[in-house]
C-alpha cells in the first residue's frame, strides 16, 4: 500500500503540533477557514477502503504496563501449586532470565482461580469483574516474545520489533483505514498518569509512516486536553476572525506548489487548534453520562475513578470514529512485581479490573462491541518460580492475553502455557500473530498493508505473522 503524501512527516514536523493528524482542510473549508484553494491540503485521514470487509472498525487496547502475571490471573497450572516451594525440574531445560532466578523455588498462584461463564475459563479471584465476562473473551494461553527486558518487549508489543523507531500498531491503523471522526485525531493515546510506560514515546510513535498518523496524548483526569478554552473575554466568534485573519496574511506569503511547505503546516496547525476548541470538549466530557453508566465504570470509587474515566472515554471516542485508543493502566513499574508481588497486583487489580468489565458491558449493551476490538495485556508475563520471597522475574517465553467483540469468538482459551506456565507450548502465539490476527480484523492482509522505506516495503509484521484464525468468530 503505497502513500502518495511522501512529505507528510516533514510537513507536521513543521507544525509542531501532535494534533496534526485532525487538520482536515474539506472540512475548513466548510467552516470558512480555507477560503483558498491553493493553500488547502489533502486531508491524509480521510476515511478509505481496506482488503477486504473487516469485522471491527475501532480498536481499544488495554496495555498493561509493567508484565501482569499471567500464572496469577489467567493461567491455571495445578503443578504449579503442587510443585511450589521446589525447584523447577531438571526437565524444563534452560531458560533466559532477567535476574538470576532460573534456580530458584516454584512460587505457587497468590489467589485461588475459579471456572465461570458457560465456557467455564479459569480466572483468579483478583479479576472477579473480568470473569463475569469470559463468554466475551477469546484467551490467548500460549503468547510469546523476543525479550526479557521492559523497553524491548513494550516496542515488540507496539511496533512488531524490539528496535526504537518502528511504526506502532495504531499508527497502522490510522494509516491503513484512515478516521471516521472529522474533530478528532484517529489515533490517541493516554497514559497512565502517574507516569509513562518503560521505553516512552516510541511506543505509539509513526515511526517511519508520516506524521500524521503518529499518536495523540491526552492526559488523565478532569482536562485531557489542556488549552481547549479561549482565554477569558475572547468569544468563539473572536477566535474564529482571529484564525482567518492569521491564515489569510500567511496564505499571502505561500507560493503555488508550497502546499506541503512549513508555512502551510503552520496555516493547518492553526487550523486545527480551532477545531479542537470546538469539538473536543463535548467528546472528553464524560459528566454527560448517567450516574449509572460512571458507577459501571467504577467512577464513584476513588480507586477506579481514573482508569475508570479513561475507559469511559474510549468508549465516548471509538462511539464518535476514532480509530485507535490505547489506554495505559500501571506507570513505569506498574506491574513490575519483582517484589511485593500481592501488594503490587492487589492494587492494580483492583483499579483495573471494575473498568474494564465496565467498558466490555457498556460496549455490548450499546451494540459497539460487535464493531470494536478489544486488547488486553502487557509486554509479557511473569516467571513461575519466585524472585526474592515475593516477587516474580520478566517471562516472555509464555504469557497470555486476550481479545473481545470486533468479530472475534468469545468463551474460549487458544494455546497453552507448559505444566509450570513457563513457555507457550501448544497452539503457540508470536506478538506478530497478535498483529497480524488484529489487523485482519480490520480489513487488511497483513502482508499487503506496507509502506516503502529504505528501498523495501516495511510492514508491521516485518517477515512474520499468521492469523490466529481459530480466534475469528
Amino acid at each position: 500500500m503505497e502513500p502518495t503524501r511522501t512529505t507528510r512527516r516533514e510537513f507536521l514536523r513543521s507544525a509542531g503540533a501532535g494534533f496534526g493528524a485532525v487538520a482536515l482542510s474539506a472540512m475548513l473549508e466548510r467552516e470558512g477557514l480555507a477560503d483558498a484553494p491553493e493553500a488547502g491540503v489533502a486531508n491524509p485521514l480521510a476515511a478509505h477502503g481496506s482488503h477486504f470487509t473487516g469485522t471491527a472498525k475501532n480498536v481499544i487496547f488495554l496495555f498493561m504496563s509493567g508484565g501482569p502475571s499471567h500464572v496469577d490471573l489467567f493461567d491455571y497450572k495445578a503443578d504449579l501449586i503442587r510443585l511450589g516451594g521446589r525447584p523447577i525440574p531438571d526437565s524444563f531445560g534452560e531458560f533466559k532470565t532477567r535476574r538470576k532466578v532460573a534456580k530458584n523455588n516454584l512460587l505457587p498462584p497468590l489467589r485461588p482461580f475459579h471456572r465461570h461463564g458457560q465456557s467455564g475459563i479459569e480466572v483468579s479471584e483478583w479479576l472477579p469483574n473480568i470473569a463475569g465476562c469470559v463468554d466475551d473473551i477469546c484467551l490467548l494461553r500460549g503468547c510469546h516474545g523476543d525479550s526479557v527486558t521492559h523497553p524491548e518487549s513494550v516496542y515488540l508489543m507496539n511496533t512488531g520489533s524490539i528496535l526504537m523507531g518502528r511504526a506502532s500498531l495504531g499508527s497502522w491503523s490510522a494509516y491503513g483505514l484512515g478516521s471516521e471522526s472529522e474533530n478528532m485525531p484517529a489515533f490517541v493515546v493516554m497514559p497512565d498518569p502517574d507516569g509513562w510506560v518503560k521505553g516512552g514515546a516510541p511506543a505509539w510513535g509513526n515511526g517511519y509512516l508520516p506524521a500524521t498518523y503518529q499518536g495523540t496524548i491526552l492526559r488523565g483526569g478532569a482536562t485531557p486536553i489542556l488549552n481547549l478554552n479561549n482565554p477569558r473575554g475572547v468569544s468563539a466568534a473572536q477566535q474564529l476572525e482571529t484564525v482567518n485573519l492569521i491564515n489569510q496574511l500567511n496564505r499571502n506569503g505561500l507560493r503555488q506548489g508550497e502546499q506541503d511547505s512549513p508555512l502551510a503546516a503552520r496555516i493547518a496547525a492553526y487550523e486545527l487548534a480551532y477545531r479542537m476548541q470546538s469539538h473536543a470538549r463535548e467528546v472528553v466530557d464524560v459528566s454527560r453520562e448517567s450516574p449509572a453508566t460512571r458507577r459501571l465504570y467504577g467512577m464513584d470509587e476513588a480507586v477506579t475513578e481514573d482508569f475508570g474515566r479513561r475507559c469511559l472515554m474510549a468508549r465516548r471516542m471509538v462511539e464518535r470514529g476514532v480509530r485507535f485508543v490505547q489506554l495505559y493502566c500501571g506507570d513505569t513499574l506498574g506491574w513490575d512485581g519483582h517484589s511485593k508481588m500481592d501488594s503490587n497486583h492487589s492494587e492494580l487489580c483492583a483499579r483495573s479490573d471494575l473498568p474494564v468489565a465496565g467498558l466490555l458491558k457498556d460496549l455490548k449493551s450499546r451494540g459497539l462491541l460487535d464493531s470494536t476490538l478489544v486488547i488486553w495485556g502487557g509486554e509479557f508475563g511473569r516467571m513461575p518460580m519466585s524472585e526474592g520471597a515475593d516477587g516474580r522475574d520478566h517471562n516472555p517465553h509464555g504469557f497470555c492475553m486476550w481479545m473481545a467483540g470486533g468479530g472475534v469468538k468469545g468463551g474460549q482459551v487458544i494455546g497453552a502455557t507448559d505444566a509450570v506456565g513457563l513457555r507457550a507450548v501448544e497452539d503457540k502465539t508470536h506478538v506478530h500473530d497478535i498483529h497480524a490476527t488484529i489487523l485482519h480484523l480490520l480489513g487488511f492482509d497483513h502482508t499487503r498493508l506496507t509502506y516503502r522505506h529504505h528501498g523495501r516495503e516495511d510492514r508491521l509484521t516485518d517477515v512474520f505473522g499468521r492469523v490466529i484464525t481459530r480466534a475469528i468468530a
